[in-house]
């Protein structure tokens, strides 16, 4: 890594998701580079559909329509430091992630022992917008264990080069929001339409699943003796083995997922 250089690359999304979209999830088809990344190593963990390829439909009952469009509707809300309710839910963040520490201003150097590039976090949050801060909070409240050993790299022989914290969650969001082809209208995959079956039972469960892939991808991480430069490898291996699980015939919930089990409150 060059002296001062940023090796983490975060995606800007516009302020609102175009759901005519085409970029879309198979783990078989990921494509890496684009001008729209930032950094050097990690690049986007999206797919490009190939020429004529039909996609299945999967019609909605007026309850999934709902929750789909309360989901979506969280996905276009931007992170906006004027907001007291957005800065509010960054010092939650802080306080969750360094509950002895006091954190001197929003924008701060501080803010790089959690894992952001710079000190305003709210530069990184453009690549997932508001519901990828949603998400951290999340987990630090409802698995707080997990939390503190995927910040503090707590388990297993760790690498002398990580994958920074809190910008590899922002990843995560938007890797899910790709994989479960959220910016479409209705699913067209298989995995899309699996997983608005258990939104519809549980409204939290685009929060959960980050909970879980963000366990499973530092499980990937360490089986793999990964390092910075292999952050889009384990990405893509996580992303394969959460929609291997998805699909199990066994899984009827969120909580039957294998990765389930290695969080920890």
């Amino acid at each position: 890594m060059d002296d001062g250089g940023s090796f983490v690359a975060v995606r800007r999304i516009p302020q609102g998701l175009d759901r005519t979209n085409t970029c879309h999830a198979t783990s078989d088809e990921v494509v890496a580079g684009s001008t729209a990344w930032l950094g050097r190593s990690l690049s986007c963990v999206c797919v490009q559909r190939k020429a004529g390829e039909s996609r299945p439909s999967f019609d909605l009952t007026p309850a999934q329509e709902d929750c789909l469009q309360r989901l979506q509707n969280r996905l276009d809300i931007a992170y906006d430091s004027s907001i007291p309710e957005h800065q509010e839910a960054l010092r939650a963040l802080w306080k969750a992630a360094f509950p002895e520490e006091e954190l001197r201003d929003l924008i701060s150097e501080q803010w790089k022992e959690m894992g952001w590039q710079g000190k305003d976090p709210s530069t990184d949050f453009r690549g997932g917008g508001f519901i990828s801060l949603e998400n951290l909070l999340y987990l630090a409240r409802n698995f707080p264990k997990s939390f503190q050993d995927l910040l503090k790299k707590q388990e297993g022989e760790r690498a002398m080069w990580e994958y920074p914290f809190a910008v590899a969650g922002v990843n995560i969001t938007f890797m899910l929001i790709q994989m479960l082809d959220l910016e479409a209208v209705k699913p067209r995959t298989f995995i899309g339409a699996t997983f608005l079956k258990f939104l519809s039972e549980n409204e939290s469960a685009f929060d959960l699943l980050y909970c879980i892939t963000f366990k499973l991808m530092d499980h990937k991480w360490l089986a793999m003796h990964a390092s910075y430069m292999d952050f889009n490898a384990v990405m893509k291996s996580t992303r394969r083995q959460l929609e291997r699980e998805l699909l199990q015939d066994d899984v009827t919930r969120l909580e039957d997922l294998p990765s389930y089990r290695l969080l920890t409150r």
